[in-house]
């Protein structure tokens, strides 16, 4: 099991950015895919990017394209998320998640450790 503690959330006007990090802990991080995930209030959680376990390749839902950026720093044992060109409907609460595989995908389902969420608030 991994134990992942996400932050760099916050208070943010729309068009601004903020970097999200992911800290992990134990030794397999490195063969794990990763990936974020968020939940609105009273919507379901759902996908938005993720990356394999070497970093080569990742993938964002379509909402975040051009604007959200993942990647990964294995010596460190992190996983960030570089939100640039925030809208109000990127409001949420922001999860972390890591696979016990090399590759990812988009379910919920896939990933096994999450970590505790959190909050992003975007302006008008």
């Amino acid at each position: 099991q991994v134990q992942l503690v996400e932050s760099g959330g916050g208070l943010v006007q729309a068009g601004g950015s903020l970097r999200l990090s992911c800290a992990a802990s134990g030794r397999t991080f490195s063969s794990y895919a990763m990936a974020w995930f968020r939940q609105a209030p009273g919507k379901e959680r759902e996908f938005v990017a993720a990356i394999k376990w070497s970093g080569g390749s990742t993938g964002y839902a379509d909402s975040v394209k051009g604007r959200f950026i993942i990647s990964r720093d294995n010596a460190k044992n992190t996983v960030y998320l570089q939100m640039n060109s925030l809208k109000p409907e990127d409001t949420a609460v922001y999860y972390c998640a890591a696979s016990h595989r090399p590759l990812w995908t988009m379910a919920v389902s896939w990933y096994d450790d999450w970590g505790q969420g959190t909050q992003v608030t975007v302006s008008a």
